[in-house]
């Protein structure tokens, strides 16, 4: 995988408007603010090809990035409150819609907030990607803001919840760039593996 050829490729307000599904996708999933963009950028190793935005629950579209083995896939993030409850349902029609058209999904990164216990949406979306079979892995953000300790305790809160699964939690930082490796290894191995 050649981070270097990512590109944005297009935005999909509606499920309608989804591009053609003829490369593996890696899809990332989150709540608004918990970080998705920031750690899109540093996988790709740019500072603002993934928009960062400063008001929670602005992004309203599917964004798509075009590398050279696979598609990577930002969802809206979700739970939002503050967002109108015809544009939650408009979110909700579009992340159906991709979920349910056959796309080639070979990896979902789910991204939670390591300093807090994941939301009811959190945990509703992990129960929909256990039930679905979507392969995914957690990556647990802002782990920077954590001591030693206080990382340890969240760390081991995270996997005890999810004892009884296989579910991969990995520990990441925007700021450090804590695994961005490990993260960057999973999705290249994932899109190697769909395209076979």
């Amino acid at each position: 995988m050649k981070i270097e050829s990512a590109a944005f490729e297009m935005s999909a307000g509606t499920s309608q408007q989804l591009p053609k599904a003829d490369v593996p996708e890696i899809v990332f999933s989150g709540k608004s603010n918990v970080g998705k963009s920031s750690l899109i950028n540093k996988l790709l190793n740019r500072k603002s090809l993934a928009r960062v935005s400063s008001q929670p629950g602005k992004t309203a579209t599917i964004n798509f990035y075009r590398m050279d083995i696979c598609r990577l896939v930002d969802l809206p993030g979700y739970g939002y409150a503050k967002v109108s409850h015809a544009e939650k349902l408009r979110w909700a029609e579009l992340v159906d819609g991709y979920f349910h058209a056959g796309r080639p999904v070979a990896l979902l990164i789910q991204i939670l907030d390591m300093r807090h216990d994941p939301t009811e949406d959190d945990r509703q979306m992990i129960h929909f990607l256990l039930e679905s079979g979507f392969p995914f892995l957690i990556a647990a953000t802002k782990s920077d803001k954590l001591n030693v300790t206080q990382r340890k305790e969240r760390l081991a809160a995270l996997q005890q919840l999810f004892t009884g699964t296989n579910i991969e939690v990995v520990p990441f930082s925007a700021l450090k760039g804590e695994n961005v490796e490990v993260l960057r290894a999973r999705i290249d191995a994932a899109c190697r593996d769909t395209a076979e």
